[in-house]
């Protein structure tokens, strides 16, 4: 049974439980598998052998998938076992350890089944901790998610405004919004995150809550990524092109709902390539397109970056750095996604010195969303590890696509206006393809704002003045009340 089970799981849920539903159900598969196993066997044993068929039926059985958490396990590199440990881990924590606990209750009930000592005193320590762990468990995981409502001056839901985590169908798949604003007529705006495969939620409920004042905001889980992570598969479907239908599908479900011609469309990173391809292609949906971290072209700046962590190593005299870098290959990178993550890695000493914004910090300091904003309360517990898995095996699917993507040659035209965001302490590889394409790009109105003592998440590092900038600047020139 215990193998039999495993096999429908890497059948059913190769990637494991990518669902609070899903999770609940291998807990009680789990639970029920161990706790026949053990009355059955009536011996310890089972506490190894359950699991262990299960877990070789599920390795076995379990078909290729894309992406490091259910990929090869590669322990020798820290990447590796945090992806290990989100994918596998997860799995061993909703499904073997119930299976485990299961066992050991078994073997509990059918040894007082056969007790030959007469008047011997049962030892219920065991099963009532077995017992506390499980509901402990199930508890935590069967927690709901949800954005904190918008308050007004009384301490209640402010009439008027929005405040939701809602499910949309896009593309034919689930996939999540939230929606955040102090009052519902005011202009909407669609952001973006990076990666591919970010999730933002908290960070733009804590970091924008000052700009909802004036917009009603909307950040969107994309397909593959934190919320939306169930409905990566298949990855066949998963294209840049699709991701720019979903984005037009999900702009003309904001302006019917709200009633609006037209909405804003602000991009980061990754979300910036989205963004400039969903305006090439429907341009009468948006007000205008901002830009913050602006990519123009992923493998050529990947190339500068190569160099650069080579120079890097170079002047500071560390030939294992340099190894290390020729290990990987010139890019595109083979090695996917740990060769992007080492290079990740050496970008703080790229950087130009800078200092976000002290208002940044400080909501960083106090929000308690923790990293990647994991802890947020828009998150519930197997979502937490699903923002995680969403920006590894996202990432590892739509890199490669993005490759032959250039705006210097692809964008030179662009029919609404733009608003880049230009962080003056961003990586020179970004940066100067960025200027480079604005200097030569064509649009009814296009403005380059510098932003000092930003880099790559202009709009979230220096939010207070990105917010003067769309009040005062992005309104007055390109909104149109209906």
């Amino acid at each position: 049974m215990a193998a039999l089970s495993g096999l429908l799981s890497a059948l059913v849920l190769p990637r494991g439980p990518t669902t609070q539903l899903q999770a609940l159900a291998l807990l009680a598969a789990g639970l029920s598998i161990g706790l026949l196993a053990g009355i059955v066997m009536r011996s310890r044993w089972s506490l190894f052998i359950a699991p262990l068929a299960h877990v070789l039926a599920l390795e076995l059985a379990r078909p290729d998938l894309l992406g490091p958490t259910v990929g090869a396990i590669r322990l020798t590199e820290i990447y590796g076992v945090l992806a290990f440990l989100l994918g596998r881990g997860l799995y061993g924590l909703v499904a073997l350890l119930p299976m485990v606990l299961g066992a050991s209750l078994g073997v509990f009930i059918a040894r007082r089944n056969i007790t030959t000592r007469p008047g011997a005193r049962p030892r219920w320590i065991v099963p009532v901790l077995i017992v506390s762990v499980l509901v402990a468990l199930t508890v935590q995981i069967a927690l709901p998610a949800r954005t904190p409502p918008i308050l007004g001056a009384d301490g209640q839901p402010l009439p008027g405004s929005v405040a939701e985590l809602t499910t949309v169908r896009l593309g034919g798949h689930d996939q999540t919004i939230m929606i955040r604003g102090y009052s519902t007529e005011k202009p909407v705006l669609l952001y973006l995150n990076g990666g591919p495969g970010m999730s933002g939620l908290p960070y733009t409920r804590v970091v924008l809550n000052d700009l909802s004042r004036d917009f009603v905001i909307v950040d969107w889980d994309q397909r593959g990524a934190g919320k939306s992570y169930p409905a990566i598969d298949p990855t066949s479907t998963l294209t840049p092109a699709q991701a720019v239908s979903d984005t037009i599908e999900l702009t003309n479900y904001l302006r019917a709902r709200f009633d609006k011609p037209k909405i804003y469309l602000v991009g980061e990173s990754w979300g910036s390539i989205l963004g400039v391809l969903a305006v090439q292609r429907a341009p009468e949906l948006f007000y205008a397109f901002i830009g913050s971290g602006q990519m123009v072209s992923v493998r050529e700046t990947d190339h500068r970056i190569y160099q650069d962590v080579l120079n890097l190593a170079a002047r500071t005299g560390n030939p294992g750095l340099a190894a290390k870098m020729h290990s990987y290959g010139q890019p595109p990178y083979a090695d996917l996604p740990y060769a992007n993550v080492f290079a990740l890695g050496q970008y703080d000493a790229l950087y130009k010195p800078y200092t976000p914004s002290a208002a940044y910090r400080e909501l960083g300091a106090s929000s308690g969303i923790g990293p990647y904003g994991v802890f947020g309360s828009e998150y519930n517990l197997i979502e937490r590890f699903d923002v995680l898995r969403g920006l590894m095996d996202m990432f590892t699917v739509m890199y490669p696509q993005i490759q032959n993507i250039d705006f210097r040659r692809d964008a030179r035209t662009l029919k609404v206006p733009v608003y880049i965001l230009d962080g003056t302490s961003e990586l020179s590889a970004r940066r100067d393809l960025t200027l480079e394409w604005f200097a030569t790009l064509r649009a009814p109105i296009k403005t380059l704002v510098p932003f000092e003592n930003a880099a790559h998440s202009v709009a979230f590092e220096q939010f207070e003045k990105f917010g003067v900038l769309m009040r005062e600047t992005v309104l007055p020139q390109t909104y149109a009340n209906p």
